[in-house]
């Protein structure tokens, strides 16, 4: 039996940041985090884009929209203050006919409320930023995007724990609980408080609590296509209009910290929370679950969830995917994209009582437990200062408060 103050499950970005910050507030606390796999970083914390997004997409009610301008500050400072790589190359929106120029003037009043900085520009403007690109009218330009290496900043983070004196417990997964005991296969552990960051497995564990009973987690399949042009052939990251109804933000260029360009991320509904590739982490009884889930939604198709997994299912082919990017920027060939980056899965929480996916952070806890079920993008951004919000929110909870806002 071992005993703790705070047991965090679930070794991504987000459990490691609330390890840190509750650290910085409980000096002498002990902290442990529980990571099922035997390396960092393998799952949506080692395989999302890298992208340190601005924080214009996001309605200014939403917690996104509260979190991940500072994040993207936050995280400038921490690599530039570790010696990090990163790639201050900014972020084009671009609009692909006249009917979606509306929808950057949208994106450029969600920044002003979000007290963000970007700018609606000429296409002549764009042209000068990175001459390649395709826009209608005018183009939104985001100087404060940029990209880093989530294995890096994951390995650096980590790193920070440890010195912190926070015990991270690799090759430890979940298996269960007994009241405020958790059961993993080396130990059990005795602790004062749970927070659950288990990503694709939040609500598995949310639900042994008795919490989040209306949601599960609905897995999307992200693919992206790397190019071999020359490094610096493109300038900067190149995004489509979105369609706000949804929390997919559309197939895309990206420049990675090292200057190569990769298109994607798809948004494919997977089969089972794992589905990275073949069978690999098959499980019969949860893709049956996963199954249903998707075939409602399919049937229904109250947010055209029907239009948008054909869609995606199309962009398994690689000549598809790239011209779906092609409609973006000048000179695109085929040949020049041919070779799959490792795919990474979306957490998409789903709520099984109004039929739709949940596009906001989402908390539910109680005076012994917190489960964050929703951490889907921009949550790398936003790490930081979502976790701050998280520790806040846990403190409340053991003090007899129900969750704020």
């Amino acid at each position: 039996m071992q005993t703790c103050d705070y047991l965090i499950i679930g070794g991504g970005i987000v459990g490691l940041t609330i390890a840190l910050e509750l650290r910085r507030r409980q000096k002498e606390a002990r902290i442990v985090v529980l990571e099922k796999e035997k390396a960092l970083a393998q799952h949506g914390s080692g395989r999302n884009s890298g992208v340190l997004h601005a924080g214009f997409y996001y309605s200014a009610d939403s917690l996104k929209a509260r979190f991940t301008r500072e994040g993207n500050a936050r995280w400038k400072a921490f690599v530039e203050e570790r010696g990090l790589r990163i790639n201050r190359c900014g972020k084009l929106v671009v609009a692909k006919n006249e009917l979606e120029v509306e929808g950057l003037r949208e994106l450029k009043r969600r920044g002003d409320q979000n007290g963000v900085e970007t700018y609606l520009i000429s296409l002549e403007e764009a042209k000068k930023i990175e001459p390649r690109i395709k826009t209608t009218e005018l183009a939104l330009w985001s100087p404060q995007t940029a990209t880093v290496d989530p294995q890096e900043c994951m390995a650096a983070i980590a790193a920070e724990c440890r010195d912190q004196g926070i015990t991270l417990c690799l090759d430890s997964p979940y298996q269960g609980r007994r009241g405020l005991d958790i059961l993993t296969p080396h130990e059990v552990y005795s602790t004062g408080f749970v927070i659950n960051a288990a990503g694709l497995y939040a609500d598995k564990v949310a639900h042994d609590f008795g919490l989040g009973l209306r949601y599960r987690i609905l897995p999307f399949k992200g693919l992206y296509l790397y190019g071999d042009e020359p490094a610096g052939s493109l300038r900067t990251n190149i995004y489509p209009v979105p369609d706000l109804r949804n929390t997919f933000l559309g197939v895309h260029f990206t420049v990675t910290v090292d200057g190569r360009v990769k298109i994607g991320p798809t948004a494919i509904p997977a089969f089972w929370r794992e589905n990275y590739q073949g069978l690999q982490g098959f499980n019969p009884t949860e893709a049956l679950s996963i199954l249903r889930d998707e075939a409602v939604l399919f049937l229904r198709n109250d947010f055209n969830f029907r239009g948008i997994a054909l869609e995606e299912l199309k962009k398994y082919a690689q000549p598809y995917l790239v011209a779906q990017a092609a409609a973006l920027l000048e000179g695109v060939r085929r040949e020049n994209y041919r070779t799959w980056g490792r795919p990474g899965i979306r957490a998409q929480l789903y709520d099984h009582q109004e039929k739709k996916l949940v596009m906001d952070f989402t908390l539910e806890g109680d005076a012994t437990s917190l489960h964050v079920l929703n951490a889907i993008s921009p949550a790398w951004t936003a790490a930081m200062p979502f976790a701050e919000y998280v520790v806040t929110r846990v403190e409340e909870l053991q003090q007899g408060h129900s969750l704020s806002p």
